[in-house]
């Protein structure tokens, strides 16, 4: 008797122990059925994420390619309609300036026609530089950088101590990306942060580049969200995400500002 209590005892104790372990085993199943169905539905809501920022990448390629396409046949426009003719008109007055028989209030008139054309076609010929500097394209991004910085420095008080190094990598599409962006910082620093101290180093990485642009100017809260919003800053946002890169700013005000960015693999 004492025999068949002992084995129904450890029947119902080995049954515990078998329905103990089913119920952890189905636990364990549910909780991990659980996180990787959980796993599953994130990494699928990651890839959306990732799609839709794809779309917008190429939306914002292509909105700034066109924008540049647009720049560059205005500038065409204004080298080959409007320079032309401008330099007709100067050569026509220069020859009437010529005429011994015009008196002297012709000739006053005629040389002031000649002094408002060549400062039109000066001013003609820098709005064209400024939208496709041709010195890019024929000799590459740290001439044309250098030049920039002559023509903001030349004949004013505004000083620019620069150190760029050549990225040989970069084709013509992502040399452009980075000159606009040096001219976008460069004209906020002066415009909006009233400096006339700048400093930019272009750093050749093992991968990618580096950017770092600093001012002495007034400087601004970038947690002002109509800052951040600027359309300067947005231009130049646009352009560091089509070169894959990461824009880091600091700034305060009457501090000045820094402007970092850290590319470690170029834009398609």
């Amino acid at each position: 008797m004492e025999n068949d209590i002992s084995v129904s005892q450890e029947q119902i104790i080995g049954a515990l122990v078998y329905g103990i372990i089913f119920l952890v085993l189905v636990t364990l199943g549910l909780v991990l059925f659980f996180y990787y169905s959980r796993r599953k539905i994130i990494e699928k809501e990651v890839e959306k994420v990732n799609i839709k920022l794809d779309h917008q990448k190429k939306i914002l390629q292509t909105t700034i390619e066109v924008q540049e396409k647009e720049r560059n046949r205005i500038a065409q426009d204004l080298h080959d309609a409007i320079s032309s003719k401008l330099n007709v008109v100067s050569l026509t007055t220069n020859v009437l300036l010529g005429d011994g028989s015009i008196n002297t209030e012709q000739k006053e008139a005629l040389n002031h026609i000649l002094d408002i054309t060549t400062r039109t076609l000066e001013s003609a010929r820098k709005i064209a530089h400024e939208l496709m500097p041709p010195i890019l394209d024929k000799f590459g991004l740290k001439v044309a950088l250098e030049e920039l910085f002559d023509e903001f420095t030349s004949n004013t008080s505004i000083k620019i101590n620069h150190n760029i190094e050549t990225l040989d990598e970069l084709d013509k599409s992502n040399e452009l990306h980075i000159f606009r962006i040096a001219q976008e910082l460069i004209n906020n620093a002066l415009r909006h942060g009233k400096a006339d101290l700048l400093q930019m180093e272009l750093k050749k990485q093992s991968q990618g580049f580096e950017l770092i642009f600093k001012d002495n100017g007034i400087g601004f809260d970038v947690n002002d969200h109509k800052k951040k919003s600027g359309i300067g800053l947005q231009n130049i946002k646009s352009r560091v995400s089509i070169l894959n890169g990461q824009l880091f700013v600091e700034s305060s005000k009457k501090t000045g500002s820094i402007f970092t960015i850290n590319c470690h693999s170029y834009g398609y």
